[in-house]
């Protein structure tokens, strides 16, 4: 700290920076990850995977059973993958495709806004899912752990 100035030092700051962005990588895969988790957790639970198709099918989705089955499975696991930070990139992509799938067969024809049902939330949860999938997932993260057991071996083997 620069004490006339009372503030980091031109050093300090990447640090502090640094930081930050791993504990808000953190709290956003907690936070989006909730979202696909209780997301799925209603397909399976609260309407049921045959009432989810029957959803599916009125909106035009293709394999409508199938469909429910594997959405409701990739928002549920994929939800629980990015609150633990584990295989992001193919995660985050994923939980992306669902909601493009979501704005293409449900929201895009209802306008922008979500009290219209539009594409206004899911284009969020789009947005949200690429950027974490290629982010490094912040504090805490599994495939940082394993990025890290690899940088290590992969110094080790080089000596």
């Amino acid at each position: 700290m620069d004490a006339r100035a009372g503030s980091p030092t031109s050093n300090e700051q990447p640090a502090l920076i640094e930081r930050a962005r791993r504990i808000s990588l953190l709290l956003a895969r907690i936070g989006l990850g909730t979202v696909f988790i209780a997301n799925g957790w209603e397909k399976f639970a609260m309407s049921g995977i045959g009432g989810t198709a029957a959803f599916f099918k009125s909106q035009g989705v293709p394999f409508p059973w199938v469909s429910a089955l594997g959405i409701a499975t990739l928002e549920l696991a994929g939800g629980i993958a990015l609150v633990l930070g584990l295989l992001l990139p193919v995660v985050g992509t994923l939980l992306t495709l669902d909601m493009l799938g979501a704005i293409v067969f449900v929201h895009g024809s209802k306008g922008f806004f979500i009290a219209d049902d539009g594409v206004e939330f899911v284009l969020g949860l789009a947005a949200a899912s690429l950027a974490i999938a290629f982010s490094g997932g912040g504090a805490l993260a599994a495939d940082n752990l394993w990025q890290g057991r690899r940088a290590k071996v992969v110094e080790h083997t080089s000596r």
